[in-house]
């Protein structure tokens, strides 16, 4: 398994990077050494401003095997509606003119996320994008498959329905591995949770220690925070993202190194991160 950031901007995109979208991916050899079918397989967590772009670096996305989407904020799903074109208007591909896809793209969201990239896109009411997306909410805790991936989300801590998501596949070196994503939180009982002993955390850090303290707590982690959550559920590897333009990534990585002892990285779009 491997993870390929796409944008890690938060909040809107950056001059050098989209918002918030990260690539997970299981190669073909992977997928059949753990018993599942032999092909490559791609599964996206959010697709937050700009990023549909990015994703088009890696992957075709009619090769897509599922979407992920933590919350409802722009920064972490305003390009849907990107790929919604994409599958549907493709001169050899869209569902338009071969009349459908052989089966829609499962994307898994927040309970209202059908209706409100419906709403996003610009369709009417009684338009639906089924021909092209299967949305599915999310049910905490209840785990999902996709080939040779294990997903279970996790509602965490942030103004709006928000889920962080425990992935869990083939190593890259034999055997299996965990990844944890946060999407947007504040610390709580259920990022530990979420982080537990997994081999790397990939998590935001949007706010700073004393700069960021007016601002009402459940909206985002810092770099301390997110530090302290990798310490409290003995997360083996850090990786922050989420940073908005304003922060000096230094500022983050020191913070975090502070309170986390283990290894830390800033996210680097379009970097492979091998599990």
């Amino acid at each position: 398994m491997r993870l390929i950031p796409l944008g890690v901007a938060g909040s809107f995109p950056g001059p050098a990077t989209p918002a918030s979208s990260y690539l997970v991916q299981v190669t073909a050899a992977e997928s059949a050494a753990s018993g599942h079918e032999e092909r490559d397989w791609n599964v996206l967590l959010d697709l937050g401003n700009g990023a549909f772009g990015a994703l088009q670096q890696h992957v075709d996305p009619h090769a897509l095997d599922a979407v992920s989407i933590s919350h409802l904020h722009p920064d972490h799903c305003a390009d849907l509606a990107g790929l919604y074109v994409y599958l549907r208007y493709h001169p050899e591909h869209g569902s338009l003119r071969a009349g459908r896809r052989h089966q829609p793209l499962p994307v898994y969201g927040p309970s209202t996320a059908e209706r409100h990239v419906a709403v996003s896109y610009g369709l009417s009411d009684g338009e639906s994008m089924e021909n092209d997306f299967d949305f599915r909410s999310w049910a905490d805790h209840k785990r999902i498959e996709v080939g040779p991936l294990t997903i279970e989300p996790h509602r965490v801590f942030h103004p709006v329905e928000t889920y962080g998501v425990r992935i869990t596949g083939p190593s890259s070196s034999g055997g299996t591995t965990t990844l944890a994503y946060t999407g947007d939180t504040d610390a709580c009982t259920s990022v530990v949770e979420l982080a537990r002993d997994v081999d790397l955390l990939l998590s935001e850090a949007a706010f700073l220690e004393g700069r960021d303290d007016v601002v009402e707590r459940g909206i985002h982690l810092t770099g301390h925070r997110a530090g302290q959550v990798a310490t409290e559920a003995g997360a083996r590897r850090l990786l922050l993202t989420h940073l908005p333009v304003w922060n000096d990534p230094e500022d983050s990585l020191a913070e975090a190194r502070g309170s986390y002892a283990g290894p830390v990285e800033i996210a680097k779009p379009g970097t492979v991160y091998e599990l």
